[in-house]
């Protein structure tokens, strides 16, 4: 084969007083690494907790300089379809078409702000990948300018072209063991200042990566309302 494939799956559990270490869904991840240098992530992300629960299906594509090319987006929240949508970056435009029963028929392009540092997905693997594409001194904090089809914390609303610009800071090299594993990895943590573009500010999140270019999440966690917590749970490479 002229690509190299790696799959993986992750649980989300809660760190809520009274709720510790209960299950609140799951996501299962496939990347594909192209000879060409080029790199395709699909995942499928279910969230239970809390309501309304929330099904993602993405498909998001980046060149061999780990800049986005397109993402495709199905949403389904409470059970119900929310929309679907398609992203696409051509070296100076996003583009999006989508549809949702609330927004119905949607075309956008825009200017982008460059360089963009990636597509925002919201499956947590992409997280991860996403600072692996980058290098980074111990102790350094950057801002990544992202292009995302919701700015919602959890993605949860119609597909249409939102930017954020979020910090990220690179906090040193561990060995970390989780239920895939035992793995050299590398700790970050994302930072809100809170003027970043989410729909409100988003509380601190802790993560941990394979210490290698495949840049797989490990394990992590969000403070604040949220007290969440996942874990990758099964991997093949």
């Amino acid at each position: 084969m002229q690509h190299r494939t790696i799959t993986g799956r992750i649980a989300y559990t809660s760190r809520k007083s009274g709720m510790e270490r209960k299950a609140r869904g799951y996501e299962s991840f496939m990347f594909t690494h192209h000879g060409d240098g080029k790199v395709v992530l699909r995942a499928h992300c279910e969230i239970e907790e809390p309501a309304p629960t929330v099904m993602r299906d993405i498909v998001y594509a980046l060149d061999a300089d780990r800049q986005p090319m397109d993402l495709s987006v199905r949403l389904v929240v409470g059970d119900a379809f929310m929309g679907s949508g398609w992203l696409r970056f051509d070296g100076t435009h996003v583009e999006c078409e989508s549809y949702g029963p609330s927004i119905g028929r949607l075309s956008q392009k825009m200017a982008a702000e460059l360089p963009v540092d990636g597509f925002g997905t919201h499956p947590i693997v992409a997280d991860g990948y996403l600072l692996s594409t980058k290098d980074w001194a111990l102790g350094q904090r950057r801002k990544f300018n992202v292009y995302l089809p919701s700015p919602d914390h959890r993605g949860a609303t119609p597909p249409m072209i939102a930017q954020v610009k979020i910090d990220a800071e690179y906090l040193g090299k561990e060995e970390v063991s989780v239920a895939a594993g035992t793995f050299a990895a590398r700790k970050f943590a994302f930072i809100d200042p809170g003027d970043s573009g989410m729909a409100g500010e988003h509380p601190r999140y802790e993560l941990w990566i394979t210490d290698d270019a495949d840049g797989i999440f490990l394990k992590g966690g969000v403070d604040g309302y949220m007290m969440t917590w996942y874990e990758l749970v099964e991997l093949t490479r």
